[in-house]
Parts: structure tokens; C-alpha cells; sequence
């Protein structure tokens, strides 16, 4: 994926759903363009309607593809702004190991008891079965 391809360098900060979001309502107006930092060529999209709806669009297909840059070159790849607690250093890394390895355990009971579910329905099958039979001749 592009995330991985790319150093944190190379990535904006900027949210690329809300660029794109703003894209697509007030894309015309250039409010993506001022979102990253494009201050100029934000207001010569207010002054040309988005290039009369051309350099909206095309913007609208960058943003989208995850081509388009902010005001210092980087890709606004993140779909979403960045965590400020992993930022100043409170990463959750040990969290998320612990997390795993519950969901794991789950996963496992859930299996379990899967077969037991499964186990007890061939059980009641057979109880039907014999229920359902008539009564031998010999008793």
C-alpha cells in the first residue's frame, strides 16, 4: 500500500477524507486547497469557480487516488487526522500486543464452543431419531 511505500516525511498531516470531503461540497470554492495550505491557488479557485468545475474535478481525482499534495509537497494520504497521544509519545504498542492476543483467546473459546454446540445438536438429532421410531417387536 502507498502508507507503506511512503516515509512519514513524504505524508502530510492533513486528513485526506476531509480534504476530500471538502473537495466534493465546496470543492468549486477551493476549501481543500486552503485545508492544506494552498492558500494562493485556494483563492484563484474562489476567482475561476474551480476552473469552471475543471480543476475541481481533476482535484477530486487526485484527492481521491491519494495523489494530491499539500503546501509542502507531501501526499495527503492519512484518511483520518494522526492521534495526538501517539504523536507526543503514548503510543498504545504494548496495548494493542495484549489486545491481540485476548482476541485470540476468544477466538479459540468461540471455537470450542462451536464444537460443543455442534456436539449437542447431533445428540438431540438422535434423540429425535428415537423418538420418532416405533417400538420394537420384541419388547
Amino acid at each position: 500500500m502507498d502508507n507503506a511505500l511512503t516515509t512519514s516525511a513524504d505524508v502530510s498531516p492533513k486528513s485526506r477524507g476531509v480534504a476530500l470531503l471538502l473537495c466534493s461540497v465546496l470543492g468549486v470554492f477551493g476549501a481543500h486547497r486552503f485545508y492544506t495550505g494552498k492558500h494562493v491557488t485556494g483563492v484563484l479557485m474562489v476567482g475561476t469557480l474551480g476552473g469552471l468545475g475543471l480543476w475541481w474535478l481533476y482535484d477530486l481525482i487526485l484527492l481521491a487516488a491519494g495523489s494530491f499534495r499539500d503546501d509542502a509537497e507531501r501526499r495527503v494520504l492519512r484518511w483520518w487526522e494522526p492521534n495526538p497521544l501517539q504523536e507526543n509519545g503514548f503510543a498504545a504498542g504494548p496495548n494493542i500486543g495484549r489486545l491481540l492476543d485476548e482476541i485470540d483467546a476468544l477466538r479459540s473459546e468461540m471455537g470450542d464452543l462451536d464444537e460443543r454446540v455442534d456436539f449437542m445438536e447431533r445428540i438431540l438429532a438422535q434423540v429425535r431419531e428415537q423418538a420418532a421410531l416405533p417400538p420394537s417387536v420384541g419388547t
